[in-house]
């Protein structure tokens, strides 16, 4: 039955489960490019021929999906890479680590995206925010696509004896395995919400409010702020607090060097959880300040409340004007 339905209707369920994927529904398409590359080599006459079809199949509806992306990416920049942010499961790396490897390595990032879990979602938005050639995207993102989709089939060809003994194993369960595959998918899904319910009440408690921090700033001892969002985020969203300085994790022993253990330091990133900066805020405190605490809700929060902001330089006029860690009054 199996290998009936495979050869039927196998190419065009790769396509369409490759095109929801890349559209960020929670269909994983890796399973049925390896049980597809598996079947080919378990039956090379009948399914074995459709390999080089169904690579290309997935190929394409990867990139349909991706360029829906892109392009929202293109219309709204920040406010895409935001909300799916928020709709992840691992928004308490999903953010960084694209910037990070996106800060590194540019587009070619998309070449390896889909290899690397939580970066393939926010790099095409983040490739088509900052202005990507399409192109360019194109070129890469078909790369990316070809080595993850060459893989998949691949990994079942090899290990076609193995996942025929599964298939097999299912087979004489029947419905229950279904039901085994069904409630292992609802622990795994539950076990990632919890975790980020327990991420979301731990923020609750250790962040500061956008009140409290304007309150603070007309003050004389004002709070220094720290905006950790990468270049490219700067360059995708050209706002910041008034006053703020901006920094990473990599400026962590200028930091030390420059201010005393007791400044009041507040931190701000751009993840709609402050889950980055509370990641800084965590580094920071085991630096030995006494008093650092993230912004509830990072800029987008500081800005729909009507607080002003300033607009950021272009690169070309020197985007990074503002030191990472510029020369202070309170040094150590």
């Amino acid at each position: 039955m199996l290998h009936d339905l495979v050869v039927r209707y196998g190419p065009v369920l790769v396509f369409a489960n490759a095109l929801a994927a890349s559209l960020g529904l929670p269909v994983p398409a890796m399973p049925s490019l390896v049980l597809f590359g598996a079947m080919a080599a378990l039956h090379p006459v009948a399914i074995g021929t459709q390999l080089a079809s169904v690579l290309l199949l997935a190929v394409c509806g990867t990139l349909i999906g991706d360029s829906v992306w892109f392009l929202a990416g293109r219309l709204y920049g920040h406010v895409t890479l935001s909300t799916l942010c928020r709709l992840s499961l691992s928004r308490d790396t999903c953010v960084r680590k694209t910037e990070r490897f996106f800060g590194r390595w540019g587009v070619r990032v998309l070449m390896v995206a889909k290899l690397v879990p939580g970066l393939s979602i926010l790099s095409v938005p983040m490739a088509g925010a900052l202005r990507t050639p399409y192109r360019t995207f194109l070129a890469h993102d078909g790369v990316g696509a070809a080595v993850w989709a060459g893989l998949g089939l691949i990994v079942g060809v090899l290990l076609a004896p193995q996942i025929d003994m599964v298939l097999a194993g299912a087979s004489r369960l029947g419905r229950a395995s279904l039901i085994v595959i069904a409630a292992l998918a609802v622990l795994y899904a539950g076990y990632r919400w919890m975790r980020r319910r327990s991420l979301t009440k731990q923020l609750a408690t250790a962040r500061i409010a956008i009140d409290e921090l304007e309150a603070l700033m007309q003050r004389d001892n004002a709070p220094v702020i720290f905006d950790i969002r990468s270049k490219e985020t700067r360059q995708i969203d050209p706002y910041a607090i008034p006053g703020a300085r901006f920094v990473d994790e990599h400026d962590l022993a200028d930091i030390v060097a420059t201010y005393q253990r007791n400044q009041k330091l507040v931190v701000y990133c751009s993840c709609p959880n402050e889950v980055s900066a509370a990641w800084m805020a965590t580094q920071l405190t085991q630096a030995g300040f006494s008093d650092v605490l993230p912004l509830l809700g990072g800029i987008d929060a500081w800005r729909d409340s009507g607080r002003p902001v300033i607009a950021l330089p272009t690169a070309s006029s020197g985007a990074d004007a503002q030191a990472n860690v510029p020369p202070a009054a309170s040094a150590a």
